[in-house]
């Protein structure tokens, strides 16, 4: 079986690495795997050693007409079974023509859950063999939208729990962040877009900080909100205990020294930094939307607000900050949720499993365009 596989993400956040899950899974299973990617991106560097073939091509975007022209030439090339489609930003509908051009069976993984517009969703999805959903709330979305049942498959993300699971190196945290050690640590990781909720933190945390002075809050990522977040952070006078971290590639030795993670998203497919945090055995404080309360189990591996809620939001990091044994066993539960849900083998057997019936005539049982 030869995958060609397409994702447009430049960066390793949480999309991409479920990529590269994928990836060294279905090679290890004897499955050729292609990757069509972003020339000059982490991802193109980072998978070089995890496929058979890579091609580093320009990837402008939804008006990135070309990009068809592009995948059409590589497919025609390669002839996969199957093309998987792993993310927007053009890669999806441009991804889909292309396929359909060439006459190939094609999936696509739908990360996101906020709703797109009616006409776009009737044409779009028209040609996808499957879509595969990274959780229920997505698959729920989906299908309020119109897309049928039978088209759907949800495959949850996945985490390799072994790099979280150590103990805390305390020194070199409180080195690293200006810390002191006996301050408590709340961290937030996200990219710096709206929907993240990064002002709805900051509108919780006053009175957080009023009662615990000593919480410093660290915020994890980049993206297109990160001066204007640093800016409000300033005018609030939080600069003291609020802070941008940046992006970090070694979360597995910053998790397991979060006393929490924050999460309080509008929107969210899952949250792969929720999966993250609780293999590390950290509790969660993240919103009721989307596929988080799929990541968080409610009172049992973290708390669930609703979102936009910042009072809620303010008791639930508060009720945790008080409460070091909470904290324990909360995070005892979430590394225990882990290793039971969100494996890496279940997510890679669940996308083989859907390659399978496509390729088997389990949709469309499309023909081959002439090549």
């Amino acid at each position: 079986m030869k995958i060609l596989h397409v994702e447009a993400g430049r960066h390793l956040y949480g999309g991409a690495r479920q990529v590269l899950y994928l990836l060294d899974g279905l090679e290890g299973r004897g499955i050729q795997t292609l990757l069509v990617c972003p020339a000059g991106s982490a991802l193109a560097e980072a998978a070089r050693t995890k496929v058979s073939r890579l091609y580093a091509v320009p990837m402008g975007g939804e008006l990135d007409l070309k990009l068809v022209l592009r995948l059409r030439r590589i497919m025609r090339r390669e002839k996969p079974d199957l093309v998987h489609l792993h993310s927007r930003r053009g890669a999806d509908l441009l991804g889909g023509i292309a396929a359909r051009l060439v006459g190939v069976p094609c999936v696509l993984t739908r990360r996101v859950d906020n709703p797109e517009r009616p006409w776009l969703v009737r044409r779009k999805y028209r040609l996808f063999d499957r879509v595969i959903t990274i959780s229920e709330g997505i698959r729920r979305v989906l299908l309020a939208e119109g897309v049928p049942d039978e088209q759907i498959t949800c495959v949850r993300s996945a985490v390799n729990p072994a790099p979280y699971v150590h103990r805390c190196s305390r020194t070199w945290f409180c080195k690293e962040f200006n810390v002191e050690p006996e301050q408590l640590v709340a961290g937030m990781i996200a990219q710096f877009i709206p929907r993240k909720g990064h002002r709805i933190l900051l509108d919780a945390l006053p009175p957080v900080l009023d009662r615990h002075p000593e919480l410093v809050v660290l915020l994890f990522g980049r993206g297109p909100l990160e001066d204007e977040i640093l800016g409000e952070i300033q005018h609030r006078g939080l600069a003291g205990q609020v802070r941008i971290a940046g992006f970090r590639d070694d979360l597995h030795r910053v998790l397991p020294c979060l006393d929490l993670l924050v999460h309080p998203a509008m929107m969210e497919g899952l949250g792969v930094s929720l999966l993250q945090a609780a293999a590390a055995g950290t509790p969660i404080v993240a919103s009721r939307a989307g596929g988080m309360p799929e990541a968080v189990l409610d009172g049992e591996s973290g708390l669930l607000v609703p979102p936009g809620d910042t009072p809620a939001l303010g008791e639930a990091i508060e009720r945790l900050l008080g409460d070091s044994q909470l904290r324990r066993r909360m995070g005892e539960r979430g590394r225990q949720l882990v290793t039971e849900q969100f494996s890496v083998d279940a997510m890679v057997e669940g996308n083989l499993a859907v390659y399978q019936a496509v390729i088997g005539g389990g949709m469309s049982g499309r023909r081959r365009a002439p090549t």
